[in-house]
């Protein structure tokens, strides 16, 4: 069985045979063979990185089960020279599987979606590029779930009561 699987990549360090992050991410594009590649966008880095990040999604084909497909990503990994290091620190080259055409999947080593995709703009704009429609959720899409992250979020209504209350109304001054 073949499955569909999307595939986040991100980079923030220089390579010495490919350059700049963003042409790290073009060789392991290239070497994935996607069916499907968004455009490379950049980011601000979380935690302790000081450099921005070269972000991108594609879609693969493949009929490995997650767990061997995320074997293989890492051996990509480390043969682009990422070393284990830091949490959130800077990387040659980040291959996390996002979503696959089987639905959830959990185990020790892995969770599909991939547990963060619903806070990461990072990962959601990328993805929304080539697979808008895919859903995270029972309840949302791609799509909606980066419009959220990027739309301003009104007052929770009981917040925004205590609020209104503590300072009174127009007509009261």
């Amino acid at each position: 069985m073949i499955h569909i699987y999307a595939i986040g990549l991100g980079g923030n360090r220089r390579h010495g045979r490919y350059g700049a992050p963003s042409a790290v991410l073009h060789a392991a594009i290239a070497q994935l063979r996607p069916i499907a590649r968004s455009g490379i966008l950049t980011s601000d880095p979380l935690g302790p990185s000081l450099r921005r990040f070269a972000n991108a999604a594609i879609l693969i084909e493949s009929p490995l089960a997650p767990p061997a497909l995320l074997a293989q990503l890492k051996m990509i990994e480390r043969a682009f020279g990422r070393r284990r290091g830091r949490r959130w620190g800077e990387r040659v080259l980040d291959l996390d599987i996002l979503l696959w055409s089987g639905g959830h999947w959990r185990d020790r080593a892995l969770q599909i979606p991939h547990r963060s995709l619903s806070q990461r703009r990072f990962a959601l704009d990328p993805l929304r590029q080539i697979a808008p429609k895919w859903r995270i959720s029972d309840m949302r899409t791609v799509r909606q779930q980066a419009a959220r992250l990027t739309q301003p979020r009104p007052a929770h209504r009981s917040v925004a009561g205590r609020v209104r209350s503590s300072v009174g109304r127009a007509s009261d001054f």
